[in-house]
This record gives C-alpha cells, sequence and structure tokens, in this order.
C-alpha cells in the first residue's frame, strides 16, 4: 500500500554526510534493499522494521520540531510509498533530503526534495547496479556520492565524473570508506588533481566511533 511503509528507525541526530553535514536532522530509515554493498554499515535494515501509517511517520517526525529531514535505508525506493511520503514531508515545510543508491529509477522524486545519489565503486560489489539515466534528472541542488576504497576507485570515480560532466549538473562528493581509504590521502588526490568534487568523511564515525550508518 502507498499509504504504509515499513520503517526500521525513526531517530533524531547530525546529518554525518552531504552538504547539510553537521545539522540537526530526523532521519527516517525504512527497510529493504536491493543491493548488498561489501562495504555497508546499515545491514541491520535489510529486513524487520514495523509497518507505519505515513500520517504516523510524520507525526512522529513533528515530535523533533527540526526543520531537516533525510529519508534513507536500506534504499527507501525500494518501497513504492517512498514517493509519497517525500512529497508529504515537503508539503508539511521540512527540507528534505533522500539518500538512494542510483540503483532505482528517481524520475518520480519530487522536485523539492534533494537526492543524494550514489554511484557505485568497483570496491562496492554492485557497479552494475548503476542505473545511469538517472543523471538526466539531477539538478544543482543534488548531490552524487561516490564511496572510495583505494585507488582503483579513485580513477574509476575519477573517470565517470568527467564522462558524465557530473560537476555542470549538481555536487559531487567523494568518501572514504573507512578503514580502507586513508582520508589524508584521498583528500591529497582530489588537490593534486584539482576536482571540482567535496570531499567528506563520516562525521557520526568521528563523534560516535560505534556509530552505524546516519
Amino acid at each position: 500500500m502507498l499509504d504504509t511503509l515499513r520503517v526500521s528507525e525513526i531517530f533524531y541526530s547530525l546529518q554525518g554526510e552531504s552538504n547539510t553535514v553537521g545539522l540537526p536532522t530526523v532521519f527516517v530509515r525504512l527497510t529493504g534493499c536491493p543491493l548488498r554493498c561489501v562495504y555497508c554499515d546499515t545491514s541491520y535494515a535489510f529486513s524487520g522494521g514495523e509497518k507505519m501509517p505515513i500520517e504516523a511517520i510524520l507525526a512522529q517526525v513533528a515530535q523533533y520540531q527540526c526543520r531537516y529531514v533525510c529519508v534513507t535505508g536500506g534504499e527507501p525506493l525500494a518501497q513504492r510509498g517512498c514517493i509519497h511520503l517525500l512529497t508529504e514531508l515537503v508539503e508539511n515545510g521540512y527540507s528534505v533530503s533522500l539518500e538512494t543508491s542510483g540503483a532505482l529509477d528517481i524520475s518520480q522524486v519530487d522536485s523539492r526534495v534533494v537526492k543524494v545519489m550514489d554511484i557505485k565503486t568497483p570496491s562496492s560489489g554492485e557497479m552494475d547496479k548503476n542505473h545511469y539515466e538517472n543523471i538526466a534528472f539531477l539538478s544543482a541542488q543534488d548531490q552524487v556520492k561516490f564511496v572510495i576504497a583505494g585507488e582503483d576507485d579513485y580513477c574509476w570515480s575519477k573517470n565517470i565524473v568527467a564522462q558524465y560532466h557530473l560537476t555542470d549538473c549538481c555536487q559531487v562528493l567523494f568518501s572514504p570508506v573507512s578503514g580502507e581509504q586513508n582520508p589524508t590521502q584521498l583528500a591529497e588526490k582530489i588537490l593534486n588533481d584539482k576536482l571540482a568534487v567535496r570531499f567528506q568523511i563520516q562525521l557520526h564515525k568521528l563523534l560516535w566511533q560505534d556509530a552505524q550508518g546516519k
């Protein structure tokens, strides 16, 4: 049903990634994901969760009295009702972002929602799931994220950015895989190559070292 979603958790924290990093945010984590990235830190959201009407989700979000809401997963677009939830959140006056794997169609997402979309790198194990047609539906407010585990990922990501002229249509984020890619070395590569991308590191893992994905 489009007015009911399976929800793993709703919680209040600081945004750990994207261009709103550090801002207090309400996270709505939907259950389920068709991908199995090797570095995934939210595998607990693959199954389980609680069925909630959209009205109940909105009521719980409202309790936090927070402007920013991030709908994440899992892969939130794996549930058809996600599109409806996103629009309802925007209509209720929130600044809304969607964190999506890039493997599913984003064309129906409300244009007022900020899309933070992965393009899966080779080390993810899910590179063949990238839905490059999504790029046509990105705008200047949106962000594409590359999660980088090493030199092969970095070179591949740099080539994809150039091939699709991504910095001309949206913001581009390069993020190191925790424990795999040295963040300082990645930052130096970006500077040496004069890439017009934003380096980001997961803030929540610096503040709360045992934190799962936020």
